[in-house]
C-alpha cells in the first residue's frame, strides 16, 4: 500500500446489512528511520486521541494504539 493512501476500517456500530455504515480512515505515515529497502518498517497514524502504530511490513497484523502524552514521552525517550 502507498503510505499516502488512506486505510478505511468499517466501524464497529455499523450494521452487517449495509444500513447504518461508517466508516473511519487512518492516515498512516511511514518513519523517516525506516529502511528504504523495506525491512524496519514503523508506520504512524495519529489521531485526536490516539497515535497507532503498525509494523509496515506487515499490515494485516494489528496495530497498536497509545495515547498521544504516552507517545511523546516515547519520542522523548528515544531521541535521547
Amino acid at each position: 500500500m502507498n503510505s499516502s493512501e488512506l486505510s478505511w476500517f468499517k466501524s464497529s456500530y455499523s450494521l452487517g446489512d449495509g444500513g447504518d455504515c461508517v466508516e473511519v480512515a487512518y492516515d498512516w505515515r511511514k518513519s523517516s528511520y525506516s529502511a528504504g529497502d523495506g525491512g524496519d518498517c514503523v508506520e504512524v497514524a495519529p489521531c485526536p486521541h490516539a497515535i497507532h502504530v503498525r509494523d509496515s511490513k506487515d499490515v494485516t497484523r494489528p496495530s497498536f494504539a497509545a495515547t498521544p502524552a504516552a507517545w511523546t514521552a516515547f519520542l522523548s525517550y528515544a531521541r535521547r
